[in-house]
């Protein structure tokens, strides 16, 4: 409001100014009329006759130099003070003519094309990063100097598992970000900052970076999902591992087997006392057998590092686990099926595979009550889920389930979990094992990709 009226005096002085002038460039005009009039002796009557039609031609002479350079300042003013509050559809007249006023005008024009050039692809910048922000899947986060959050990502507002209205505003510390907040560029962290969520905690690559926002310094995170390709670098490590350690221990245990049985053969050739004979038996049986049992188990470490390519091809899903759960007799699996499910997939590496979980549930129940197994799924987009639920006592350590050689069995291999995940990942799927939230036991959940 104060501007305008400024704005409206500094126009009616502008104005007041060139009436001035106008008046003052007329003045030796005047002046010399009167003085012919005085010397020719005119009537009065004449004189004012000829005085007023002089006044009335310098009055119009003067609202038309006035009009011809104030009116076009006027318009060039308003169309300047449309650009400034960011209306570019108003442009100045006389953009064409050959004169000083006309090159402003041209110019005023030209800047207001400019400045809506300017503000399109502004808004087309906005709307494409609004869109990337959209559609990323790894979580950003923008925080100001005082550690609050002002920017954040559907992908950040699904890891911190609460709406956007709730999390705007508030401090690193609340919503769980402050050790990433102060953590160095390009590290990896364990983390999962939902607490709802029993997914196990995830492996993130933290990416910083610092921008300044209305001249405040802000800090930008970003999260790069790395778990999967971790365990895909974990698996590959002991493929390499288990490849080495079978091809040495096969080389050594075959002829430490074969020399063990040869030996063990001509003992009964031997003279003596019979009691270190039947010692030299017994060792040599012992040296046998055992090189034989670690032949074997070595073999089945051989599996995982071996497993084919899978043969893919229409599976029926429900059929599939009739056919394994019928293989399972230590305990009842009940079965609660769904609507029919075609995947498209290899059928013996994904019986194998279900072998193994259930196998696992059934061990974990009869642990702890023996109660009976229960597999079901369900359709999610173009995923089939697959959940096998027990009431065993849970599971104690989530983070090397599917690490090779890790077993919380005294008799297991710890071969049984890897092999099954390396296989729903050769079809496109993956693995969750967590701990069951409506008591006891724990739940297997398999996402398998469907035939469309």
């Amino acid at each position: 409001m104060g501007y305008e009226r400024s704005k409206r005096r500094r126009r009616h002085s502008a104005v007041g100014r060139a009436w001035l002038f106008s008046f003052l460039l007329s003045l030796p005009a005047l002046i010399f009329a009167g003085f012919l009039f005085y010397r020719q002796q005119v009537s009065l009557a004449l004189a004012l006759l000829l005085s007023g039609c002089l006044l009335l031609y310098l009055a119009l002479v003067a609202a038309a130099l006035i009009d011809g350079i104030v009116r076009p300042l006027q318009t060039l003013s308003n169309v300047v003070a449309s650009l400034r509050e960011g209306d570019y559809s108003f442009r100045a007249r006389g953009a064409g003519s050959q004169d000083a006023l006309g090159e402003l005008a041209a110019e005023v024009n030209a800047l207001a094309d400019l400045l809506q050039k300017q503000r399109v692809r502004s808004l087309e910048a906005t709307a494409l990063l609004a869109r990337i922000l959209e559609v990323m899947h790894a979580p950003l986060f923008a925080f100001d100097r005082d550690d609050r959050l002002q920017l954040a990502n559907d992908a950040g507002m699904q890891l911190l598992g609460q709406p956007h209205a709730r999390c705007f505003g508030r401090s690193a510390r609340e919503l769980g970000l402050d050790d990433l907040l102060g953590a160095p560029d390009q590290t990896i962290h364990s983390f999962n900052a939902n607490q709802k969520s029993p997914a196990s905690p995830s492996r993130w690559l933290l990416r910083k970076a610092a921008f300044r926002q209305d001249g405040a310094p802000h800090t930008l995170l970003l999260l790069a999902d790395v778990s999967l390709p971790l365990q895909e670098e974990e698996q590959t490590a002991w493929k390499r591992l288990i490849r080495v350690l079978g091809h040495e221990l096969s080389n050594s245990l075959a002829p430490i087997k074969s020399i063990a049985g040869s030996l063990l053969a001509r003992t009964k050739e031997i003279e003596g006392d019979g009691a270190i004979v039947q010692d030299f038996h017994r060792g040599l049986g012992v040296i046998e057998s055992r090189a034989d049992a670690l032949h074997r188990f070595v073999q089945s470490y051989r599996r995982l590092a071996q497993l084919p390519p899978p043969d893919f091809k229409p599976v029926v899903l429900e059929s599939l686990l009739d056919r394994v759960a019928l293989l399972e007799q230590r305990l009842p699996v009940q079965i609660y099926p769904d609507s029919p499910v075609v995947l498209y997939a290899d059928p013996d590496q994904l019986e194998q595979m279900f072998i193994n979980l259930l196998a696992n549930a059934v061990d974990a129940s009869l642990a702890n009550g023996a109660q009976p197994v229960q597999v079901s799924w369900r359709l999610i987009g173009s995923f089939a889920s697959v959940t096998i639920e027990d009431r065993g006592l849970g599971i104690a350590n989530t983070e090397n389930l599917f690490v090779p050689f890790y077993t919380t069995k005294p008799a297991g291999s710890g071969v049984g979990l890897a092999l099954a995940q390396q296989i729903a990942r050769a079809h496109g799927g993956e693995i969750q094992l967590v701990n069951r939230d409506d008591g006891e036991g724990a739940r297997a959940i398999v996402r398998l990709p469907i035939l469309q």
